[in-house]
């Protein structure tokens, strides 16, 4: 009686070199995709935060009738913010994300200043 051992169950190297070279280029496409979509979600979302932080100062300035050179802290605005406002760039409290000066100028955001800006209002 002939008995026969199958020895094809296994991948050869030429494959598994073949399939590691296909992971490897689907991963440097999809990296640097990857990076741009968090950044520009990070500047859309900081972006939202400056509208926000802008519609509370005015709304504090509006009830409490102050002047437009009036002071603002963040504990003014903290009761006409919904939540917590923090630069998710990197910010870890209100204080070392963003900067507010008076009523009647925008908010600035300190971590990106150069992109994540308050767009200027364009309703008339």
């Amino acid at each position: 009686m002939n008995t026969r051992t199958r020895h094809g169950g296994g991948f050869t190297l030429l494959e598994i070199m073949i399939v590691v070279t296909i992971i490897g280029m689907l991963a440097a496409i999809a990296i640097p995709n990857f990076i741009k979509a968090r950044s520009t979600s990070q500047m859309n979302a900081c972006i939202n935060n400056l509208r926000q932080i802008d519609e509370a100062i005015q709304q504090w300035a509006m009830e409490n009738k102050q002047a437009p050179t009036a002071p603002v802290v963040f504990s003014d605005l903290s009761a006409y913010m919904k939540n917590s406002v923090i630069c998710p760039a990197g910010g870890t409290t209100f204080g070392n994300s963003y900067t507010i000066v008076d009523v009647s100028t925008k908010p600035v955001c300190q971590k990106v200043s150069s992109t994540h800006i308050l767009p200027p209002n364009t309703s008339n």
